[in-house]
């Protein structure tokens, strides 16, 4: 006689259950995530590998980072943001936007009044704060942040100008914020990233309600009764970029592409700066080249290192790193030093290094182009070179420099690039000179707040 046991009823469902979910997961492909042989580009559908350069001066922008911040977003009707209030060179004035856009979309505007670029005194270069604007195509492609920005964000207006503000003040006044502000920072430097961007649609939220109520103003917020605000000078380096995730930090820049002239004239300089590279370097078809950015002009401040500081360590760097390519391209705007530092490359290094302006001296069009760009248009196009180059080399705390190196920084990893390590020895692809002892006093805070 057999004695026979029955299973419990649970028992069996549960050994059924597991067997067909493990026949199911073998039937699965499968995904790496996280290749270290490609650059991954998720979409809104399954991964797909696309070996996307986002270090490239024209990349494409990808909008789904954005996308999904904006669908998080709780829109005010009626709330505008004035995204002008930048100077400087293309470094800050970028990054302003870019911050002050960043603000804008947690404060919930459903308005953006389109940037404007204010520019430099053409005599005095470090007069930055002169009333003298002009518009976004100064230095970016509008078409593209238009599309680009009403594609991934839908819930956001841009108007032309600010008369283009349906029911806005007449005569136009916007009402100025400082977001740190509306923050307590107890105890932090005054020069650190916002630390409360966390908070800041709350602690917004309260300012529009308090500020409604001290004026005597319609609360909320409407198209018929809207509330327009302009950041104060000086907030580009807030936002803590990588708050979002890596692939917001990636791609969010890439809203501000350069309008097409300076990004086809850059294209043409790098071609003709690789045909300058293969004769000096027989052993190289592609032209390999290293980008030199030496910040000496007369608007440097003055504790940031000087040229003597800047070619020793960028030659020695250069020696004690094996690089065996024989050309470089410098950018500067310092002429009287560009002609020390093609001196010393040529004894210490061997290397023959040139310019935007040299290598278009026989293509006088694209040399006449260039020269009726104005001194910080010309920038760009050093920008342009710069991101292209073999290996490039430049100093902290340059606002230029550190976003070069930060958009080169994109090549490897793409959406899921790391921050850069600050003061260490590069990623492989650019290395930045400079004093990094001291956080707030050697300005290292723009590396956590700057938009590659």
């Amino acid at each position: 006689m057999v004695l026979t046991m029955a299973r419990p009823r649970g028992v069996l469902a549960l050994m059924a259950m597991t067997s067909l979910v493990t026949v199911w997961l073998c039937r699965l492909p499968q995904l790496n995530i996280y290749s270290s042989s490609s650059n991954t580009d998720i979409t809104r559908g399954p991964i797909v590998q696309r070996h996307l350069d986002l270090s490239l001066p024209n990349a494409p922008f990808i909008g789904w980072p954005l996308q999904r911040v904006c669908s998080e977003t709780a829109w005010t009707p009626g709330l505008v943001f004035v995204c002008d209030n930048n100077s400087g060179g293309i470094g800050n004035i970028r990054n302003y936007i870019l911050t002050c856009l960043r603000y804008a979309i947690d404060a919930g505007a459903t308005g953006l009044v389109m940037p404007r670029i204010r520019v430099r005194s053409d005599k005095h270069l470090s007069d930055i704060t002169a009333e003298n604007y002009q518009p976004f195509t100064y230095f970016f492609d509008e078409p593209h942040f238009r599309q680009s920005l009403q594609s991934s964000c839908p819930q956001i207006t841009i108007y032309d100008t600010t008369s283009d503000v349906p029911n806005g003040p007449v005569p136009f006044k916007a009402q100025e914020v400082t977001p740190k502000h509306l923050g307590r920072r107890g105890g932090c430097d005054t020069r650190d990233h916002n630390k409360h961007t966390g908070l800041f649609a709350s602690a917004f939220a309260i300012h529009l309600r308090s500020t409604a109520a001290q004026f005597n103003l319609p609360h909320p917020p409407s198209p018929e009764h809207p509330r327009i605000f302009r950041l104060t000078w000086g907030v580009q380096f807030e936002w803590p970029v990588f708050r979002d995730g890596p692939e917001f930090a990636s791609t969010f820049g890439g809203l501000l592409r350069f309008r097409p002239d300076i990004l086809a004239l850059g294209n043409k300089v790098v071609a003709h700066m690789r045909r300058h590279a293969r004769q000096f370097d027989a052993d190289s078809a592609s032209g390999r080249f290293v980008g030199y950015h030496l910040r000496t002009e007369n608007d440097a401040l003055d504790f940031w290192p000087k040229y003597a500081n800047q070619s020793k360590a960028y030659l020695t760097r250069s020696q004690q790193m094996g690089y065996d390519m024989k050309a470089g391209y410098l950018a500067t705007g310092n002429e009287t030093e560009t002609h020390k530092f093609f001196k010393d490359a040529t004894v210490l290094h061997g290397m023959r290094v040139t310019t935007k302006h040299l290598l278009l001296e026989n293509h006088k069009d694209d040399l006449a182009a260039l020269e009726k760009l104005t001194w910080d248009q010309q920038a760009l196009v050093d920008f342009v070179v710069l991101l292209q180059s073999d290996f490039f080399l430049g100093v902290s705390p340059s606002s230029f420099s550190i976003n070069v190196a930060l958009k080169r920084h994109l090549q490897a990893e793409g959406l899921h690039t790391r921050p850069w390590r600050i003061g260490g020895e590069g990623d492989g692809r650019s290395w930045l000179m400079g004093n990094y002892q001291h956080f707030w006093e050697h300005w290292l805070f723009m590396y956590e707040a700057m938009w590659p």
